[in-house]
């Protein structure tokens, strides 16, 4: 059992004294890590299967986004987006390389990535209809606590509170087209979609709802915009998640993996779309600077045909023991997800699960009630998944 030292107890003290208590946070405090490994402040190590909730895509303290930060901080660190920087325009065209569009927007998170696709999604629609200006998206969703990307977000439990919120958003079924069918109307402007839902279960829609999405947006004249936050930069085994549906999105938004641990938001978009985007409409003080496109771009550079083999390669054999696992023990309900990115449904509680794993010295996450989520450095290894998975085998009480 990994036990809370002095240190910890500690920090802990001092943290709730001055930090908000909006987290529910777990009585672990770490103070360094390299790769899939996490060292508290009493020097105890965890394998780190939560990394952010998906963010260190390189695990931590990757030697090249090291090099990179360390070379472009005694450069420069930040200008105004009144003039250019080199490595945002690296980055930038990095990105189109890689992907349908053309032109990209950046910010510094997920939820502003979405905001600032909202109101790109918004203007444009204006230019083939004044009245347009709904957003259908899906319940279950998560695309943000602002207020815009909050409704959008089909979770009643983060928008309570809150009210009165912003008009324009519908929800529709996650995996239903004919729903989302029946919800078009003349004042439709775009459908916002995860292309797995993350914080709504790991879901993984049937492998033809996309390509009918984009059928159904292509016949009435919508915007698709794919929630990629969680999704991209690798984390399902392909660049973006939508390759694995053969379509493409007219807008994409990205962050969390982006940067690898350095905060970065990205919005991609066919330019006949961004063309809208002119000065003024909108801004991020800090988006693109060119610390955060420097780090971006070390870690977009991994991003390798083999390298993504190997995501792939690595979460099937995560599937593959939690699948057997699965056939062991009555508590586990059912494994689903692509690559690194897994949900595991449980007959009980996952939060009793994870403080359990905790104990073990395994970092686990939760996306609901039951749902327990493995979203494990990309650079992971089959000796860490077994691991981990040896671990959580345990903690099930399948095992001694």
């Amino acid at each position: 059992m990994v036990l809370l030292g002095k240190q910890s107890q500690k920090w802990i003290k001092r943290g709730g004294r001055v930090l908000m208590p909006n987290y529910a946070r777990f009585p672990l405090v770490f103070t360094k890590g390299r790769g899939a490994i996490l060292v508290s402040a009493d020097n105890s190590a965890y394998l780190d299967f939560v990394s952010g909730i998906a963010v260190n895509s390189l695990g931590h303290c990757n030697k090249g986004m090291a090099r990179a930060i360390q070379k472009q901080a005694a450069s420069l660190l930040h200008i105004s987006n009144l003039y250019y920087n080199i490595p945002q325009i690296e980055l930038a065209e990095w990105l189109t390389d890689h992907s349908f569009a053309n032109q990209v927007f950046f910010c510094n998170s997920g939820a502003e990535a979405n905001e600032a696709a909202i109101k790109l999604a918004r203007l444009f629609a204006k230019t083939i209809n004044p009245n347009r200006f709904e957003i259908i998206s899906a319940e279950n969703s998560f695309h943000g606590r602002t207020l815009a990307t909050l409704t959008a977000t089909g979770q009643k439990k983060y928008q309570e509170g809150f009210e009165p919120l912003p008009k324009g958003f519908l929800h529709v079924p996650f995996d239903d087209v004919g729903a989302l069918e029946k919800a078009i109307t003349p004042n439709t402007a775009a459908v916002l979609l995860e292309p797995i839902q993350g914080e709504g279960g790991v879901r993984v829609p049937k492998s033809n709802y996309l390509t009918e999405v984009r059928k159904l947006c292509d016949k009435n004249n919508l915007l698709l915009v794919l929630d990629e936050v969680q999704t991209g930069m690798g984390r399902t085994g392909t660049l973006f998640a939508y390759e694995q549906a053969g379509i493409t999105p007219d807008i994409l938004t990205l962050a969390k993996g982006l940067g690898g641990g350095f905060p970065i938001g990205a919005m991609l978009a066919r330019q006949k779309i961004a063309a809208v985007f002119t000065p003024g409409k909108h801004a991020a003080t800090f988006g693109g600077n060119p610390l955060a496109c420097s780090v971006a771009l070390t870690v977009s550079k991994q991003m390798t045909p083999s390298f993504l083999k190997r995501v792939q390669d690595m979460g099937n054999h995560l599937f593959k023991n939690l699948v057997l696992l699965q056939s062991k023990t009555g508590l586990i309900k059912e494994v689903r997800g692509a690559g690194l990115l897994v949900g595991i449904d449980l007959s009980l509680p996952a939060l009793e699960i994870i403080k359990k794993a905790h104990d073990k010295g395994l970092l686990l996450s939760r996306t609901s009630g039951h749902t327990v989520r493995m979203t494990p450095p990309l650079t992971v290894s089959c000796k860490e998944i077994d691991q981990a998975v040896s671990i959580f085998e345990e903690v099930l009480g399948v095992k001694a």
